[in-house]
């Protein structure tokens, strides 16, 4: 009987202690304030951390701070959450060009996007208009064609930075009608937009935050989207598909992550509170109007999403020939 009863209590403590794991793992909060690193400036990417950071401080009871570290098609922002402390106190804005794009189109990596970063949510998802400048005397994708065609050294588009989707998109684009568009990559969707809409440069790709009301506003025209059907704020506007390109689409992309190694407690504790944050009315709706699928994946789709979109825009960087300048 008297083993049966330690037997009993070991049972019990075992249990007690799982519980308390589970609390622990439940109750985690940060200890100091909490920085958000975009590696970009003036973009979507910007916009969506902060409309995440001050609700997020909310449930985390810590100041969330906002910082952007632009440079390197976004390794460098990247590069810095990668190497901070793995105690949830840094986290990454991230994006197609320094978690997918970069691999391949640069020579050297400073970090590994998959061993070096731990996914957190793939956030929202978005294909891209087509924009030109409306003095440029473009009214369609052929019509941008034909221009290329007829004037190969002279027209040139802008791009939110090296290593983007706004950047390959484009080089997708060049290779698909067998065009030549001068690079000149920004550091962030704003400079880039400014510069096209002062007729700097002539087309670009943008996701419809970055273009939509420039649109409206007479100042930018929209030719085409990237994605599988038309946007629903401008049935008007045709797809890539549509206007002669094949299986043309490309889909930009933002989610968070923490520095490698992280312990799953504090993941799951972003997840949990970011994933909320997304979905909730005010933050859900913002992102709508900007032509934003909210996404909201666990950490683990998110890492598989990664891992599949490396070889797929490694692909389009061999065909292209696209390279880090």
């Amino acid at each position: 009987m008297k083993t049966i009863h330690l037997r009993g209590l070991a049972a019990l403590l075992i249990t007690h202690l799982s519980f308390a794991g589970m609390a622990c793992a439940q109750t985690w909060s940060p200890t100091k304030p909490v920085r958000i690193i975009v590696p970009i400036v003036g973009s979507t990417n910007d916009v969506l951390a902060r409309l995440v950071a001050p609700k997020l401080q909310e449930a985390l009871g810590q100041p969330v701070i906002v910082e952007n570290k632009p440079g390197a098609g976004g390794n460098i922002g990247a590069d810095l959450v990668a190497k901070a402390p793995a105690d949830g106190h840094t986290l990454l804005v991230g994006y197609n060009g320094p978690l997918a794009i970069n691999v391949s189109l640069f020579d050297k990596m400073p970090y590994d996007p998959l061993k070096d970063l731990a996914p957190i949510t793939l956030a929202v998802k978005s294909a891209q208009y087509l924009v030109v400048n409306p003095n440029a005397g473009i009214g369609s994708v052929e019509d941008l064609v034909a221009k290329a065609k007829a004037n190969p050294t002279k027209l040139a588009y802008a791009s939110i930075a090296m290593g983007s989707a706004s950047h390959l998109t484009m080089e997708m684009f060049k290779l698909a009608a067998n065009i030549h568009m001068t690079h000149i990559p920004y550091r962030g969707a704003g400079a880039a937009v400014t510069d096209l809409i002062a007729g700097n440069v002539q087309a670009g790709f943008f996701v419809p935050g970055n273009v939509q009301q420039f649109a409206k506003d007479g100042r930018l025209k929209l030719l085409a989207s990237s994605g599988q059907k038309r946007f629903a704020s401008t049935p008007n506007v045709p797809t890539m598909i549509e206007s002669g390109f094949r299986d043309f689409e490309a889909t930009s992309w933002i989610g968070f992550l923490a520095p490698g190694g992280t312990p799953r407690n504090i993941i799951d504790r972003y997840n949990s509170e970011i994933v909320k944050i997304l979905h909730s009315p005010e933050v859900h709706e913002k992102l709508r109007d900007m032509e934003f699928e909210v996404v909201a994946t666990s950490p683990e789709q998110f890492g598989t999403w990664i891992r599949s979109e490396i070889p797929r825009w490694g692909k389009v960087i061999k065909a292209t020939g696209a390279k880090a300048d």
